[in-house]
């Protein structure tokens, strides 16, 4: 396969792909090798490339762990992120797995791994599309009741701040908030600060 032609399989796949992905697409193992040696492609792991030079921006890393743990659901600091709810900026990218569910021990980007099972894992869950790539992201809502959740992790002033502003933008109603809030067995810690701002 001609350089131009691999090139074009690592745009098509947002310029990361596993090792079985180029086999499958035809560049063959000892071209991805020359290419490897050649400082073309870089690896980012075992069995994860990426093309040298290829455009990142700050979802880049979501989509990296989203290579690496299909089922994970971004979460909590990172989430906030992805939904503009934050100031706060996280090195690590905040994911929910299924229990049971495996993780890479030398990921790609640093991760933060929280693990659920049942509606506490799939309740709230939205599919957004990044660069032609579906992420897991969990709801506004939904962000917001883990957050108080979590809130001896990430600090009640984080979990506070996301509150005033998914109201503010009207990003989630108050129906939906205490749904998640619920599901998150936070009701009761969350109603009196949400009966202030909502």
């Amino acid at each position: 396969m001609r350089i131009g032609e691999v090139r074009r399989v690592f745009r098509d796949s947002r310029w990361i792909l596993t090792s079985r992905q180029a086999f499958s697409a035809g560049v063959h193992p000892a071209q991805l090798l020359s290419l490897l040696r050649s400082g073309r492609v870089e690896r980012l792991k075992r069995g994860l490339y990426r093309w040298t030079g290829a455009p990142v921006d700050e979802k880049y890393s979501l989509i990296v762990a989203h290579r690496q743990v299909p089922d994970g659901v971004v979460c909590l600091l990172s989430a906030l992120q992805f939904h503009n709810l934050t100031t706060q900026a996280p090195f690590e990218v905040w994911i929910t797995v299924r229990r049971g569910t495996a993780i890479p021990r030398d990921p790609a980007v640093p991760l933060r791994v929280f693990r659920s099972s049942g509606p506490a894992y799939r309740e709230g869950i939205e599919r957004h599309r990044l660069k032609g790539v579906t992420i897991l992201v969990y709801s506004v809502a939904r962000t917001i009741a883990d957050c108080f959740k979590y809130r001896n992790r990430i600090g009640l002033d984080v979990a506070l701040e996301a509150l005033r502003e998914g109201w503010r933008e009207r990003r989630f109603t108050a129906d939906e908030l205490m749904h998640y809030a619920r599901v998150c067995r936070v009701a009761n810690v969350i109603r009196p600060y949400a009966e202030a701002i909502v």
